[in-house]
């Protein structure tokens, strides 16, 4: 009669089970939270818990039906601690009369094989690797879990709620507290994209609006481009009532109005100029000279 794995080492296995596949299975960590993932290990726990105490019936019942020579086997190996067997299952080697017993009757080369048991960790992490895998493709194929596209949406969906809120809490950006950062120039074109192509086309070529990429401009409210043109998007244009007050009407942000006027200074000042000739509107108003 062989001694039985301790029932601790079953719940562990069963509370790592479950809540790797919570884990896989739920969009994020709050399943901590659940009342449901502590009732699922409370009730396989009390499961565990009723299937050891059949057992130990079970093995009390065999127990007594064991010769005294057996039964004295049977208390000695129960005496030594699990891990203990577990080593010396893996790494204890056997004396040669040991060897004799288990010794399997064929050979090559003067080498002869040892018919012994698999080491029960090895047994151990072969089944669990089996159901890791199971669980694994399961939840690859019908959940998100683990697909770069649903995670990077996820982190992105994540981004943006944090942008969101922060800029909602900081204060609100004015032309005095307005400063030119390259890092705005990618999302300024996207905004420039969705409120200004209709007048100023795209790159700001210049439309119905003037083109923005050339030296010439009609409104001069501020000594640099970057300042003046968060000045126009604040205020609008006195001489055209198609170029609104963007900020105050609401259209934009003071942070947003920030990224645009980034935008539009990288592409007048560091960028060559979209003349008529290669398709930017004509030039209109004076040269204007930034500081």
């Amino acid at each position: 009669m062989k001694t039985r794995t301790p029932i601790f080492i079953y719940i562990s296995i069963t509370a790592g089970l479950i809540t790797f596949a919570f884990e896989m299975f739920t969009e994020d960590s709050a399943y901590f939270m659940s009342p449901f993932f502590w009732i699922l290990h409370l009730i396989l726990t009390l499961l565990i818990l009723i299937l050891n105490s059949v057992r130990d019936l079970d093995e009390n019942e065999n127990f007594r039906n064991l010769s005294e020579a057996e039964k004295q086997l049977f208390i000695k190996e129960r005496s030594i601690p699990y891990f203990t067997k577990l080593w010396n299952s893996a790494f204890q080697k056997q004396s040669q009369s040991e060897e004799k017993d288990i010794l399997i009757d064929h050979g090559f080369d003067g080498i002869t094989e040892l018919d012994n048991s698999l080491p029960k960790w090895w047994i151990g992490l072969f089944y669990f690797g089996i159901a890791f895998c199971a669980i694994y493709m399961t939840a690859f194929i019908f959940t998100d879990y683990a697909h770069p596209d649903a995670e990077y949406d996820h982190e992105a969906k994540i981004q943006l709620a944090s942008i969101a809120e922060y800029e909602k809490n900081a204060p609100a950006v004015t032309l005095e507290s307005a400063k030119y950062d390259a890092d705005n120039i990618s999302e300024g074109e996207q905004i420039f994209n969705t409120n200004c192509v209709s007048c100023h086309a795209q790159s700001g070529k210049g439309g119905i609006g003037p083109n923005l990429t050339d030296r010439n401009w009609i409104n001069i409210k501020e000594k640099s481009l970057f300042r003046n043109v968060f000045w126009m998007l604040e205020n609008g244009s006195p001489n055209n009532p198609a170029m609104r007050p963007l900020i105050e009407e609401g259209t934009i942000s003071g942070r947003d109005a920030e990224k645009v006027a980034a935008y539009i200074y990288h592409i007048n000042q560091e960028k060559a100029p979209i003349t008529e000739a290669s398709g930017g509107a004509a030039p209109q108003g004076s040269i204007a000279v930034w500081q």
